[in-house]
């Protein structure tokens, strides 16, 4: 069974930082593209960041300059450091992860993280 575990979310005032963490287990072939979604009540899920398994990575207009995501392989873990956090930052933020079975690639998210952002 895969399972992605989500932590480092909280409450934070504006201009302070977070880091999230994103940790896979189970038996995992391989674990492929992974991202970082949020949602805001009232608004859809919207994708935050995202990562290749080479390394490359790419953000929302509204997060560069201030988040970063990055991953370490040997520990299944993804990363998303926010810096310069806005109030227009809260939501539940969300891991996805593509991850290999055998031949077969699934899809997997995490439980949610909640982050709240004062002014």
């Amino acid at each position: 069974q895969v399972q992605l575990v989500e932590s480092g979310g909280g409450l934070v005032q504006a201009g302070g930082s977070l880091r999230l963490s994103c940790a896979a287990s189970g038996s995992i072939t391989s674990l492929n593209a992974m991202g970082w979604y949020r949602q805001a009540p009232g608004d859809q899920r919207e994708l935050v960041a995202t990562i290749t398994s080479g390394g490359n990575t790419a953000y929302v207009d509204s997060v560069k300059g201030r988040f970063t995501i990055s991953r370490d392989n040997a520990k299944k873990t993804v990363y998303l450091q926010m810096n310069s956090l806005k109030p227009e930052d809260t939501a539940v933020y969300y891991c996805k992860a593509r991850i290999s079975l055998g031949v077969t690639e699934h899809v997997y998210w995490g439980q949610g993280t909640q982050v709240t952002v004062s002014s």
